[in-house]
């Protein structure tokens, strides 16, 4: 089973990017930043976690306000270093963990925690600032993997610190019942006391700092308690996302040992550093297994429909790249690239050899078999001048003739626009 160590908080302000960037450990003004880092540094290189649930909020750099979730969960691969505005920062990308990412996701969701899910979104400052001050990395990259959690706490209404420690409560349910043998640090960020907009501009209540992070080790469940407006009052409008840092302590049993406790002021936002080990005993595995059934309750017995495949978070990470390039054909550039030349469109999209296979032979039940949602198929029929008629008669193996006969009407239709395309569906589908 995987092992939670314990959980981290950290501000992520992006003086630390800035300051580390810029070479000023040594600077009197900035060296006490990396002063208050260093023991946690020195903890994490004990640790060696294998994987970092890391706890953020996006500056709306990834995520906008056309769609604006309150926890996104990463599911992907990797992640890159976004660019803020001025350029990006000159780091490697990290690693994920998807098949932790999936197994967390799942777990949330069957604990009725209504999630979102990302992949190929470049994280900001919400995450690179404090990572690349904590954690040494070398030619091969970062010594460690990332599951990125990122919470929507910029437009409100946002999460409650209450919903946020249940949410980090929920997260142990799902770390501890992963059945791999792995070692998984929780790291929470933003924060501490600080306002940027507004007359209040500047604002800084260090004695709440020191108070609230004894809470949050002490005395949690009283800040849980706490609304919005009060955390805003005694830290800052912005500096309310803290909110992120009960996440991490939720995941952690009711008694912590603190290793490490640290804070400093150097301008805008008071930089704080916490560490806190996890004291929890090993759950019976019987426990585990109640919870990883709990997880699959949903879909027990969907295997038994023939014909019937789940479009689940491991179909949405292995056919991502084949899926965002049909989704593409929504774009009247892209579709006129395919269409005037759909090799150099495939090569231009990284497909492999595989998927520019399924496309070009039109091939929708293999298509759906690799993992391709079907909406995906309808606008590519869109495109190609295929009703979904024809689709729906190819993933039962019948002729569209065969197919219309089991229907109340012989309608033929698509989600193209142009419906004078119509005129050239022909009676049989020329592919399968």
């Amino acid at each position: 089973m995987a092992t939670l160590v314990g959980g981290i908080a950290v501000s992520h302000t992006p003086t630390i990017g800035f300051a580390l960037d810029a070479h000023k450990q040594n600077d009197p003004a900035w060296a006490p930043i990396f002063e208050t880092f260093e023991p946690v540094k020195r903890w994490l290189r004990e640790q060696k976690p294998d994987v970092i649930v890391y706890v953020y909020n996006d500056h709306v750099t990834s995520f906008f306000f056309d769609h604006y979730s309150a926890f996104a969960l990463g599911i992907g691969d990797e992640y890159g270093v976004a660019d803020e505005g001025g350029g990006a920062r000159d780091l490697p990308a990290i690693k994920g963990n998807a098949q932790l990412a999936r197994h967390i996701g799942m777990s949330l969701s069957a604990d009725e925690f209504d999630m979102s899910f990302f992949q190929d979104k470049p994280l900001d400052h919400g995450f690179f600032s404090p990572i690349s001050a904590l954690i040494d990395r070398d030619e091969q990259g970062w010594p460690t993997r990332v599951v990125p959690l990122q919470v929507g706490v910029l437009q409100f209404p946002i999460p409650t610190a209450r919903r946020c420690y249940r949410i980090g409560q929920a997260l142990r349910r799902a770390i501890e019942s992963y059945p791999e043998d792995i070692r998984v640090v929780v790291m929470s960020t933003g924060g501490l006391s600080h306002q940027v907009h507004g007359e209040r501009a500047g604002f800084n209540n260090t004695p709440w700092d020191h108070q609230f992070m004894d809470a949050l080790t002490n005395d949690p469940e009283a800040l849980a308690q706490m609304t919005h407006a009060e955390f805003a009052e005694l830290g800052g409008l912005e500096g309310a996302e803290v909110i992120m840092w009960l996440i991490m302590r939720g995941a952690l049993a009711g008694n912590v040992k603190k290793v490490h406790s640290g804070y400093y002021l150097p301008s805008m936002t008071g930089i704080g550093t916490l560490v806190l080990e996890n004291t929890a005993a090993p759950l019976p595995g019987a426990a585990h297994e109640r919870h990883r059934a709990h997880m699959a309750q949903q879909l027990v017995g969907a295997e038994k429909l023939s014909g019937t495949y789940p479009f689940d978070l491991a179909a949405s990470v292995k056919a991502y790249r084949l899926n965002k390039y049909l989704h593409a054909m929504i774009d009247e550039a892209h579709r006129r690239a395919f269409l005037e030349d759909p090799e150099r469109s495939f090569e231009a999209a990284g497909l492999t050899d595989e998927e520019k296979d399924l496309v070009r032979r039109r091939d929708w039940r293999g298509l759906i078999h690799y993992g391709v949602i079907f909406f995906m198929l309808e606008k590519l029929g869109a495109v190609v001048g295929v009703s979904n008629l024809h689709i729906y008669a190819a993933m039962r193996g019948e002729t569209l003739e065969a197919f219309l006969q089991t229907r109340k009407t012989k309608a033929m239709y698509s989600v193209a626009g142009n419906t004078q395309k119509t005129e050239s569906w022909s009676s049989e589908p020329a592919e399968r």
